[in-house]
């Protein structure tokens, strides 16, 4: 599956979205925050490795997006490219208020939770 114009407007306009991870038969739903930048949809672990959804995602990188009444599959990538880590950074600055939530999004040791995600089928 693909995004098209339209989902990734949607993905974007959301303030929170739920996040779906697993542990083996379990599926597990946490609100967090997303920001998209051109195609790419970024989201960070706010508690950096302690987050809990954080570790599911890379120990089963099949995830979905829930935004309104759609899911949206993904494949959560771990981004280690400096760039696109700022990049990230910089659609949580445009699209966050200014404050304690968005600086707890922009502290150093969460930025390596940064996680690209994929649409897959």
């Amino acid at each position: 599956m693909s995004l098209n114009a339209q989902d990734l407007e949607t993905i974007a306009g959301a303030n929170e979205v739920v996040i779906e991870t697993r542990s083996g038969d379990r599926v597990f739903r946490t609100v967090i925050w997303v920001a998209v930048d051109s195609d790419d949809v970024f989201v960070r672990s706010v508690r950096g490795h302690a987050g809990r959804w954080f570790q599911r995602a890379i120990a089963d990188p099949e995830v979905a997006l829930r935004v309104e009444n759609t899911s949206y599959p993904f494949t959560a990538v771990a981004v280690t490219d400096p760039d696109a880590v700022e990049r990230a950074s910089e659609g949580f600055r445009g699209k966050y208020s200014i404050g304690r939530s968005l600086d707890a999004m922009l502290r150093p040791e969460v930025l390596d939770t940064t996680l690209v995600l994929e649409p897959s089928t």
